[in-house]
């Protein structure tokens, strides 16, 4: 085990070599790299008392907090796997969830989707779960182990929760590390959903770094601005329309937002922030990547002045872009973006089938559709199969063609990206009735199965839906009802 680091070891060390560095803000609380790791160690004894152990999962569901920090850490003290839930869901995709994953223990924030299937069993008071644990010796954890669970990849109608190690994770956070230019004084905000890799591969490079993680339970631009100027924010989890709104929220500058060192993005916002310059701010924060690579695969500031726009891949990893049957594809053409190295995740949990025809060849198949540059960088095309862009959520059309059919009204549904001036795409369904319903009728249904985001914006009715074999004919229903602006496009 001497070659072996977990992110429990990472805090264990910070806690000797960073005892009085400030690891933790949530609100009133703030923890140095020592309390963490007492805080941690007490979790852990409260988890493992609870029957928690090698290959147990626990479930978090609730919005950002120090507590999905803290049951990682001691997940990867013990060697169980955590996973955060997307607490947007419904309670009927929450419900799979917890059947899927059969989590040991589930620490969970009283809301609405989560209200109805609570039990006596589960754990409502994070902090009172803290205080009463007990540390004790715990034998050492393999770093490939899966620590962290993300549910991803509803493209057949039900999300699969992609396993990374302790090992894949660290790997990440050190591409990363060299790509943004961390340093040990770097404080990241995690204002995004830490369901999502985008907001966690940045909480967890901030950690491994010794930074400090500031955390706020969703995205309030008014609440963004504050913490940036109390806490001194390097940077915070923010994409296109999220920034224009923390910059209108600061249009009388009441907040000092000098200290977030951020990609240039307009003259108001340069003016407020300090434009950063490296290499992931230059390049706009450019790359390609999924959860199962742990965040990036490949990354613009790795290839200024690149051919390909997805940039070239990790230090860490090598991409080759595949024909079905296995053998690489010429430069110039398009093929599948396959992957392997340090920062790849473990499989999917319980998905036997699927992690065989994922990783054919030797190969983790992504599912998307990539090019190799005449300069040897990569072109992400987009997915093979259909996927909705819709702000920063990714809506997959079969999980609201599930929901779609289950209308009693409803004889068959597809559903299509359609171009939105606000959210880039926005859903639309395509639907062929056997009896009564209104759009009204049928936006709701939707709304009481899936989470807010994927509801259609729009419905149009049709005769039948055109297909290619048993699938829809997307390209036709594009054509005839404007659909658009699919990612890679």
């Amino acid at each position: 085990m001497i070659h072996s680091l977990t992110l429990s070891d990472v805090l264990s060390e910070h806690a000797r070599s960073r005892p009085k560095v400030t690891a933790v803000v949530d609100g009133s609380l703030r923890l140095t790299y020592s309390e963490l790791d007492a805080r941690v160690s007490r979790l852990a004894g409260a988890l493992a008392a609870r029957g928690v152990g090698e290959g147990e999962r626990v479930l978090w569901l609730g919005q950002n907090s120090h507590a999905v920090l803290e049951l990682l850490l001691a997940c990867s003290r013990l060697g169980a796997l955590f996973c955060p839930a997307n607490w947007r869901q419904s309670t009927d995709e929450l419900r799979f969830v917890v059947e899927d994953l059969s989590p040991r223990v589930v620490v969970w924030e009283r809301f609405e989707a989560a209200a109805p299937l609570a039990t006596d069993a589960w754990v409502d008071d994070h902090a009172a779960l803290v205080e009463e644990g007990r540390p004790s010796d715990l034998p050492p954890v393999d770093d490939g182990a899966p620590v962290l669970a993300l549910y991803t990849a509803a493209f057949e109608g039900r999300p699969n929760a992609a396993m990374l190690s302790s090992a894949a994770l660290l790997a990440h956070s050190m591409s990363l590390l060299v790509v943004r230019q961390m340093e040990p004084d770097f404080t990241f905000l995690n204002n995004g959903p830490l369901f999502h890799v985008g907001t966690m591969m940045f909480c967890l490079a901030t950690l491994q770094i010794g930074g400090t993680n500031v955390f706020t339970p969703s995205f309030d631009a008014e609440e963004v601005c504050r913490l940036v100027d109390a806490e001194k924010v390097t940077q915070a989890f923010l994409f296109g329309q999220m920034i224009d709104a923390v910059a209108a929220a600061n249009a009388e500058r009441k907040y000092d937002l000098s200290s977030l060192r951020f990609v240039s993005h307009s003259a108001e916002w340069d003016e407020m922030t300090t434009p950063d310059d490296s290499p992931w701010c230059r390049s706009k924060m450019g790359g390609y990547g999924q959860t199962e690579v742990g965040g990036m695969l490949t990354f613009l500031g790795l290839a200024p002045g690149a051919a390909g726009f997805a940039g070239r891949p990790s230090p860490l990893v090598q991409v080759r872009i595949l024909a079905p049957d296995g053998s690489e594809v010429a430069q110039g053409e398009v093929g599948e973006i396959c992957a392997r190295g340090k920062t790849l995740f473990s499989g999917y949990f319980a998905r036997p089938e699927l992690n065989a025809l994922k990783s054919r060849y030797g190969w983790h198949h992504t599912g998307d559709l990539g090019r190799r540059e005449q300069d040897g960088t990569i072109t992400f095309i987009g997915p093979k199969l259909r996927m909705i862009k819709s702000g920063n959520e990714n809506v997959y059309p079969a999980e609201v063609e599930r929901a779609l059919r289950s209308h009693p009204a409803v004889a068959d549904a597809a559903v299509i990206g359609v171009p939105d001036e606000r959210w880039h795409q926005a859903v639309k369904a395509v639907v062929a009735l056997k009896g009564e319903a209104s759009v009204e009728e049928l936006v709701e249904h939707v709304r009481g199965q899936l989470a807010a985001y994927k509801r259609p914006r729009h419905v149009d009715f049709v005769e039948s839906i055109p297909k290619k074999g048993f699938a829809p004919d997307y390209d036709a229903l594009d054509l005839a009802h404007g659909g658009g602006n699919y990612p890679g496009a």
